[in-house]
This record gives C-alpha cells, sequence and structure tokens, in this order.
C-alpha cells in the first residue's frame, strides 16, 4: 500500500509516542528529559493539525486516514493521561473522565458509519482538543509559577470534555435507534 504525506504524518505521530513516554517517565535527564517530552508531544501534535490540512487541501482523505488519524490522536492524548497519573501528576478520575468521552465518541462513530452516517467532530469538540493540548503542555512543563493557569486548564479541559460529550450525544442520540437512521 502506497502511503500518501498526510498518512505518513500520521503514523510519525503514532511513532513519536513511545519516545515521549520513555522521555516523561524516566528520569535520566532531570528536566531536560521532560523538556524532550514536551517537543515530541508538540511535533506530533502538529502532526496532527498538517496531516488534515494536507490532506484536505489536495485532496488526499484516504479511508486508512480516516482511521488512523483520530486512533493517533486518541493514543497521543491518553499517553500523556496516563504518564501524568502514572507520574502523581493527574488524579486518574480526570483521566478516565477524559477517556471514556472518547470511547464513548469512538462507538457513536462507529455505530454511524456502520449505518453509514458520518459523524464530524464539532465546534465543542474542538475546544476540547485545543483546552486538552494546552493542558497537556503545561503539566509537562510543570512550572510553579504557572501552577493556578495548569489547574484552570485541567477544569477547562475537564468541562469542555464533559460538554462535548453531551452536545455529541444529543447531536446523534439517533444514531442508536435500530435500523438504518
Amino acid at each position: 500500500m502506497k502511503m500518501n504525506l498526510p498518512n505518513k504524518l500520521t503514523i510519525l505521530r503514532v511513532l513519536l509516542i513511545p519516545f515521549f513516554v520513555f522521555f516523561m517517565l524516566t528520569d535520566w535527564w532531570g528536566y531536560t528529559g521532560r523538556l524532550i517530552a514536551l517537543a515530541l508531544f508538540c511535533v506530533a501534535s502538529f502532526t496532527d493539525y498538517l496531516d488534515g490540512h494536507i490532506a484536505r487541501k489536495r485532496g488526499l482523505v484516504t479511508n486508512f486516514g480516516k482511521f488512523m488519524d483520530p486512533l493517533a490522536d486518541k493514543l497521543l492524548v491518553c499517553s500523556a493521561l496516563i504518564c501524568f497519573v502514572e507520574l502523581g501528576e493527574l488524579p486518574a478520575w480526570i483521566v478516565i473522565i477524559i477517556m471514556a468521552r472518547d470511547f464513548i465518541i469512538s462507538g457513536f462513530r462507529l455505530v454511524a458509519s456502520d449505518n453509514g452516517v458520518v459523524i464530524a467532530a464539532n465546534m465543542w469538540g474542538k475546544f476540547k482538543t485545543v483546552s486538552q493540548m494546552i493542558m497537556t503542555i503545561l503539566v509537562i512543563l510543570d512550572i510553579g509559577e504557572l501552577w493556578l493557569l495548569t489547574e484552570i486548564f485541567i477544569y477547562l479541559a475537564l468541562a469542555l470534555t464533559v460538554i462535548s460529550l453531551e452536545e455529541y450525544i444529543r447531536q446523534n442520540v439517533h444514531v442508536l435507534k435500530e435500523g438504518k437512521v
């Protein structure tokens, strides 16, 4: 199978995850390791924007990309969240809520897809994603002077996670009804 550039960027994002986790969870380089993890997270996050932009602009949207792009995003964010729990920097209950939302939305999308319906990202989902990315960057940086901003983004990301879940369910509950929609 020949890979186009957006799909290669998606694969790159997945390949960066183990390196990100390694630098987050090992203490060999001290705070420098966290900065390397931050750089890896930022590069991986940028590939998410870049692959979607290139795929839409150049007409390179593929079934592989439709499947792997959201999966790569979830793997990246969930990996960061699990690292935060391991390091004692985020309570498990927050991570469970954020990850549960992603599983629920993925389930909705799977059922909708089986019925020939595409559930596109909405405004709340985009706000949720941006807030989670900023939260992740702030938690990785772990700068004491930014503790209040970090806390605000943790709870903002949590709130937007719940709001976006409610909005997806409200707008797409019809996909759960028996038969074709």
